[in-house]
């Protein structure tokens, strides 16, 4: 019977038919929400909303997890339910404007936008998302007005002078827009969007050099920006410059392989160069995504014709000229190629079609049907003749060899994806790389390819006593629907044999590691405690408590500064009464303890460093990252975060050294970090 109990307390969180604490439950889903863990949040508000349907919170916090997990008609529903039971919560409102924004239903974002701003007037991101719709809508006239009053609130927001003037240049005042985006990067000359506007800008009105400047300037704060390189090489073309517009788009093509701008003008510029072969990987690819794309097609026929693959060549040739009878160019090199390949008479054929619309043509007829419709159509675009450029949805084939830029309305649309929420706020903010944790689950990684070990933990692996292999990471992965239901069942297994062997150490470890993957970081810390008290001398669970209780701190903080923003500073001054210094050394004293039992162990030193700058004790800080690197050379964290130490102290030449380091070692946001700190010290 005892241990039927027991197993009950340890399960709560799991009855869904017996009385449960939902004020707890709440704050478990929330915690789970908050790192990120939205299948197991969904779990915890399921069950709130079984136990108390009145109560508007958890549908609120449900639809915002199903957001973040692309579930939008889940995401409204839940929305609708939140504000049944409270209309008046700004946030469902914000929420459930995204998620109609998400199904193209812009009339009802703008009606939850003007909503939500009648309970808060003032708030930038209603405004902000507001405006995005009305652009979305084409309803230029409402889009400036909800930008002036944007502007009228927050006057130095970067944003809405890039809105207004992506406005400007749908509506071909580029004057105006040009202000905009000069002003723009005078207020952050940090945001890479600013540079890469006002380049657009420059390269409509054919100031070449002044936008390749203005876009490199824009992939040094933003290395990762495929258009930004395409841009750049379309500039450079324009200058000659065939060669450093190739290494352009190779670099685009590096970060976005199926970029067809990039593999279909690489593959002209290839063909200029000489580089027929892999011209012709490019057009390869370009008929792979559009085989209909009867331009590729053509180029990929004059390169196989000029590598000596005339059967190929004349293929393609046909393929245009069924599909363009009346195109007279076509019919000229498939009689080149077919001569070659010794058909007299199919070249004969060809050159006599040739021969006679050349007639006709100094006789002025045409001839009817489709050939006539295809002349008129290539006649009328015949001012699409001049320059060294076309749209990529113009299909005039006399236009072939020309470089495609992206059509108007795709160029102008940088920030219509740029709508703001919980769940999409850009986090500019420069921040250290998080704390290691030991855990059964790890985010994989294109750039970082560093395996973590230490022979402790491997030892314990080896022991096959855990239900999983342990690994150190500081790339945490979410728990999917099935491992949230694995890690409750072995929640009620562990129960049961510490009811068994209530002295078992290691036991409660594995206990308390299933509460913290299933965010119930209250219960995993009373774990880790017991284990603790059973085994003075196991680190592991000297490192986990130090881990999971630093978690509830950066929990509470944010708390804190989310409550800032919803209500006033008397709130905000309660709730970092929460948070203080004896909190973290709390934290500092299990990482002392983890140093002192394995004094070799890397992870500690790290942690307890960024402990010692949470606390803005920078000094202790850099010993323990100092000391990190000396156990291991090759620590791209420990660089990164040692370099933002040395910036904080002020010594910025050391910290880009640190920092170009850590980059050189898979850490890829270093280099924005190098570049602004580099001016600071210039």
């Amino acid at each position: 019977m005892i241990k039927k109990i027991l197993i009950l307390l340890s399960l709560w969180p799991l009855g869904l038919f017996a009385q449960i604490n939902t004020e707890r439950v709440m704050m478990i889903a929330r915690n789970a929400l908050y790192f990120e863990d939205y299948v197991l949040s969904i779990q915890y508000f399921n069950q709130v909303i079984s136990a108390k349907p009145y109560l508007f919170e958890p549908y609120f916090y449900r639809g915002l997890a199903k957001i973040n997990l692309d579930d939008y008609q889940g995401a409204e529903a839940d929305c609708d339910e939140a504000i049944r039971r409270n209309p008046f919560v700004v946030g469902a409102y914000q929420i459930r404007g995204l998620a109609r924004i998400k199904q193209n239903n812009f009339e009802g974002a703008i009606e939850d936008y003007r909503t939500a701003l009648k309970y808060d007037p003032e708030n930038l991101v209603l405004w902000h998302n507001l405006t995005l719709c009305h652009m979305q809508e084409e309803d230029y006239t409402e889009a400036q007005d909800d930008l002036a009053q944007l502007l009228k609130i927050a006057p130095r927001y970067t944003r809405a002078y890039l809105m207004r003037g992506e406005v400007y240049m749908k509506q071909n005042d580029t004057i105006s827009a040009l202000k905009d985006f000069d002003k723009a990067i005078e207020l952050d000359k940090y945001d890479a969007d600013c540079w890469s506007a006002r380049a657009m800008i420059y390269l409509q009105q054919a100031k070449y050099k002044e936008a390749e400047d203005d876009l490199t300037q824009a992939i040094r704060l933003s290395v990762k920006n495929a258009g930004n390189y395409i841009n750049r090489a379309l500039a450079r073309f324009h200058q000659n410059n065939l060669r450093g517009a190739m290494r352009d788009y190779d670099l685009a093509l590096d970060i976005d392989p199926n970029n067809f701008i990039g593999h279909y003008n690489r593959g002209l510029l290839r063909a200029q160069v000489g580089d027929d072969n892999r011209a012709i990987e490019d057009f390869d690819f370009v008929l792979q995504m559009e085989p209909d794309n009867m331009m590729a097609t053509f180029n990929r026929g004059l390169l196989r014709a000029q590598t000596g693959d005339f059967q190929g060549a004349i293929s393609d040739y046909s393929r245009v000229i069924d599909e363009y009878p009346n195109f007279l160019t076509g019919y000229h090199y498939r009689a080149e190629a077919r001569r070659k390949m010794g058909d007299a008479k199919g070249a004969e054929q060809d050159e006599f079609k040739v021969m006679q619309a050349q007639l006709d043509r100094l006789n002025n007829r045409t001839s009817n049907g489709k050939d006539e419709d295809v002349a008129d159509n290539e006649a009328a675009k015949d001012e699409d003749d001049e320059g060294k450029t076309r749209k990529q949805s113009d299909k005039n084939i006399r236009n072939y060899r020309k470089i495609v830029i992206a059509d108007d309305d795709e160029a102008t649309q940088r920030y219509t994806s740029d709508y703001r929420g919980r769940v999409q706020n850009r986090n500019v903010v420069i921040k250290l790389e998080p704390m290691y944790a030991l855990t059964y689950y790890e985010r994989i990684s294109e750039v970082k390819k560093a395996v973590h070990y230490y022979a402790g933990i491997d030892s314990l692996n080896l022991s096959k006593q855990l239900p999983k292999p342990l690994r150190i990471t500081n790339m945490e992965s979410p728990l999917t629907e099935e491992q949230v239901r694995y890690h409750f069942a072995l929640i009620d297994s562990h129960t049961s044999d510490i009811v068994t062997d209530p002295r078992n150490a290691l036991k409660r470890f594995m206990r308390g590691m299933d509460f913290y993957l299933v965010q119930d970081f209250d219960s995993s810390i009373d774990d880790f405690t017991q284990s603790i008290l059973l085994d003075g001398d196991f680190f592991p669970a000297y490192f986990m408590r130090a881990l999971v209780r630093y978690k509830q701190l950066d929990y509470k903080k944010a708390e804190a500064a989310s409550e800032n923003n919803r209500s006033n500073t008397s709130v905000q001054d309660k709730k970092e009464e929460n948070v203080t210094a004896v909190d973290y050394e709390v934290v500092k004293k299990d990482l002392d303890k983890v140093i002192e039992l394995v004094p070799d162990f890397v992870y500690g030193y790290y942690n307890r460093g960024n402990v010692s700058s949470a606390l803005k004790d920078y000094r202790a800080a850099l010993e323990d990252y100092d000391k990190a690197l000396e156990l291991d050379p090759e620590f791209a964290e420990a660089y990164f975060n040692r370099g933002l130490t040395h910036i904080f102290l002020g010594n910025n030449k050391q910290g880009i050294m640190d920092l170009s380091k850590a980059g050189e070692l898979g850490i890829v946001s270093a280099y924005n970090i190098i570049k602004r700190f580099t001016d600071v010290q210039e």
